[in-house]
C-alpha cells in the first residue's frame, strides 16, 4: 500500500513538472507582457488609470442611444436653450422648467417620446404633431428627493428629426433641508 502511495505521488509530481514546463515554453514565446515569466512582476491592475484592455479584461458595454431611421418626413426642432440651471434647490423640493422649442423645419414635428435620465426628472411633451413654425414646450419637473451636491440630469427627446434624439439638460446644486432640532 505504501508503494502505491509513493508511486502515485511520483506520477503527480511528474505531471506537474511536465505541465509547468509546457506552460513556461508557451508563455515565454508569447509577446504578451502579462504572462511573460521572465519579467517576474505583473502590472498593478488596481490602478484606476489603466484601461480595461491594459488590465486584460473586456471593456464594459457603454450606454448608447440606438439611432433608428425615421419613417416618414424628417424635420428639425430648435430649442431656445438646451440647458437649464435651477441654481440652489433643497432636498425634497419640486422644481419645474419649460423648455421652449420651435419646429424649424418644413414638415410636421412628431415627438414620439421624452425620457428623463432617472425617475427624479419627469418630462411632459406635446403628443400632437407640431406644425412648421409653431412653438411648444417640454415641461420638466425635477424632484431631488435625498440627492445632494451638484447634479446634472438629462431628458432625451425622440422625434422625426435628424438626429433622431435630442438631449436637453437640467442642473442644480441640491442642499439638505436644515432641521430645527
Amino acid at each position: 500500500m505504501e508503494n502505491l502511495k509513493t508511486g502515485l505521488l511520483v506520477i503527480a509530481v511528474a505531471l506537474l513538472s511536465v505541465n509547468t514546463f509546457f506552460l513556461y515554453s508557451v508563455y515565454s514565446s508569447s509577446q504578451d507582457k502579462y504572462f511573460n515569466p521572465q519579467e517576474h512582476s505583473l502590472p498593478d491592475i488596481s490602478s484606476p488609470q489603466m484601461s480595461h484592455a491594459a488590465k486584460g479584461i473586456p471593456e464594459p458595454p457603454r450606454p448608447t442611444i440606438k439611432e433608428e431611421k425615421v419613417s416618414g418626413p424628417i424635420t428639425t426642432m430648435s430649442f431656445d436653450k438646451e440647458v437649464h440651471d435651477f441654481g440652489t434647490v433643497l432636498q425634497d423640493s419640486e422644481n419645474s422648467y419649460s423648455f421652449s422649442f420651435t419646429n424649424s423645419g418644413s414638415e410636421p414635428l412628431v415627438i414620439e417620446n421624452a425620457k428623463g435620465s432617472c425617475g427624479c426628472t419627469v418630462p411632459d411633451y406635446p403628443k400632437k404633431p407640431i406644425l412648421p413654425g409653431q412653438t411648444e414646450t417640454i415641461d420638466v419637473v425635477y424632484k431631488p428627493g435625498k440627492q445632494s451636491g451638484n447634479i446634472q440630469k438629462t431628458v432625451t427627446v425622440t422625434a422625426n428629426t435628424n438626429p433622431r434624439h435630442t438631449i436637453i439638460k437640467i442642473k442644480a446644486q441640491v442642499n439638505p433641508v436644515e432641521s430645527n432640532s
